[in-house]
């Protein structure tokens, strides 16, 4: 059984309330829930910490568990929620799905439960990248980029580009590199995530606030698919009025 959980925050500091924002006559929360009802998933749950969001996401006949407000992460609520739900025995596959990507495509997340359809060959952690496109996207702190190596696992994440081109102006490096972004949507074994919300915060990911860099210095694998289709995350008013604009297109 693969199940995909939705971690949900009400507070925000950007942006207050955000799984509950209208966009084009549904809420952002609705909006991932019927996106990721349509991959291959054998449940779909949200795991929030305000009941107007649980009682919402029941409404429109979705499941919904109501966590703690403390969490440190989507991870920690996605690990509370599995144990609310009873820890099934039969789920061999979680998938931590943002709740603020209204444009998540199925396909997407099927890359990832792809990876574990057979046991023997199943990664520890499997995330998603995508090839960087533009200037904008490489210099942005705002995405974290990702080196591989052969096999297709991450070496690194950071805000920074990566690599660094020695002896290129950075304007050219784009034309010279196939750089790699990170799209946050995670896929792993109960047990693994069981281990990971057990880890304490990391030098590395201190210093660049990225969790996943916990997960490599602690010398899990994280097992990268690709994906060509981009990712839409919502955290200002800014990003809301585009995605509205994106919904009339």
């Amino acid at each position: 059984m693969v199940l995909g959980l939705i971690p949900a925050r009400y507070a925000s500091t950007r942006l207050p309330g955000k799984p509950l924002v209208d966009l084009g006559g549904r809420t952002m929360i609705e909006r991932v829930v019927r996106q990721a009802q349509q991959a291959r998933l054998d449940r779909v749950v949200v795991a929030t910490d305000d009941e107007r969001i649980r009682q919402h996401v029941q409404d429109f006949g979705g499941e919904a568990v109501l966590t703690r407000p403390d969490h440190a992460s989507g991870t920690d609520r996605v690990w509370e929620a599995f144990q609310q739900l009873g820890s099934p025995p039969d789920v061999h596959c979680i998938v931590n799905i943002q709740g603020d990507e209204p444009f998540i495509h199925p396909a997407q997340i099927n890359a990832l439960t792809e990876l574990f359809a057979d046991a023997a060959t199943a990664p520890a952690i499997a995330t998603l990248v995508k090839p960087v496109l533009t200037a904008e996207e490489l210099f942005s702190p705002h995405l974290p980029k990702v080196v591989l190596d052969a096999q297709g696992h991450a070496l690194y994440f950071s805000r920074h580009p990566l690599p660094y081109q020695r002896g290129r102006a950075p304007a050219e490096w784009l034309a010279h590199h196939r750089y790699l972004r990170h799209l946050g949507l995670y896929a792993y074994p109960p047990q693994v995530l069981a281990q990971l919300t057990r880890l304490p915060v990391s030098p590395l990911e201190a210093a660049e606030s990225l969790e996943q860099l916990r997960w490599l210095e602690a010398s899990f694998q994280i097992r990268c698919a690709e994906t060509e289709l981009d990712a839409f995350g919502i955290d200002t008013p800014e990003d809301v009025e585009r995605a509205r604009t994106r919904l009339l297109g």
